[in-house]
């Protein structure tokens, strides 16, 4: 056997091992792959209920939310009716708030003197 030979003997194991080598990695990304798949059908099997529920919750939740809604606007329209109603009797009736000024002091007034004599 020749110098020739014995490359060609060489070369041929090189070969078996890097075949050997790249099935080896094959079979590894195989079995990665069905790793994958099935972690993969996993989640989604566990994700689709966890879906469901967070939608009943949001549905849930957005009963009471429309209702503080409708609170809320009744609320604003009631507080704008007391404001107008406010403006108006301030603007349109002045001389019946100072007469209602006076009516408050002169009830003070009164209190103060009847503690006066109390107090003698």
């Amino acid at each position: 056997m020749g110098p020739g030979g014995i490359a060609t003997i060489i070369a041929a194991s090189s070969l078996l091992i890097i075949a050997v080598a790249i099935s080896y990695a094959v079979v590894r990304i195989g079995r990665l792959i069905d790793e994958a798949k099935v972690s993969l059908k996993t989640v989604t099997d566990e994700t689709k209920p966890l879906i469901e529920e967070v939608t009943t919750t949001v549905q849930l939740v957005n009963g009471p939310l429309e209702s503080v809604n409708r609170i809320t606007k009744n609320a604003e329209e009631l507080s704008g009716k007391i404001t107008d109603v406010a403006s108006s009797f301030l603007v349109k009736g002045g001389p019946a708030v100072k007469a209602l000024g006076l009516l408050v002091s002169a009830a003070q007034m009164k209190k103060s003197r009847s503690y006066k004599k109390k107090a003698e």
